[in-house]
């Protein structure tokens, strides 16, 4: 979906007009209304707004263009799982469970490893495949990356 059509769609389920969404945002109906003809694409911190507005990462707003994943655990964001930060605003690096709030749970690589082992491993995914696949994911990640230096 375009980010005019998901604009369009989430102002529409909130009941909004296009009057109301501008009064809320600060901005003109005849931005909104150009926005969700294709005609121009919100700025950054329009689309900051409309991120707390709507609840919905700036990437769902764009369209999901990108596929995220937590750069503490590697896990794919979605919005429900996104973390936060203390504002409430979304951090989209990295999932609500390794950080939220604007603390990381995770500070020791092996704690997480054996967490994402007991948690991941199954009869088709046995634990000794589940470690050797995290020990090897999780340093690249851009978490780790940085502690690291």
């Amino acid at each position: 979906m375009e980010t005019k059509d998901i604009i369009k769609e989430l102002r529409t389920q909130k009941g909004y007009s296009q009057d109301e969404l501008a009064e809320k945002i600060h901005v003109t109906r005849q931005a909104v209304s150009r926005w969700e003809t294709g005609e121009t694409l919100p700025n950054t911190e329009t689309l900051k707004l409309l991120s707390r507005l709507f609840d919905v990462s700036i990437n769902t707003l764009l369209g999901s263009p990108r596929k995220l994943i937590c750069q503490c655990c590697g896990m794919p964001l979605e919005d429900s799982t996104t973390s936060r930060e203390a504002d409430g605003t979304f951090n989209e690096e990295y999932c609500k469970w390794c950080y939220a709030g604007g603390k990381f749970a995770y500070t020791d690589r092996q704690e997480l490893t054996d967490f994402l082992v007991g948690h991941m491993a199954n009869e088709n995914w046995p634990a000794e495949q589940a470690r050797a696949y995290f020990e090897a994911q999780l340093p690249n990640l851009h978490y780790w990356r940085q502690r690291e230096k």
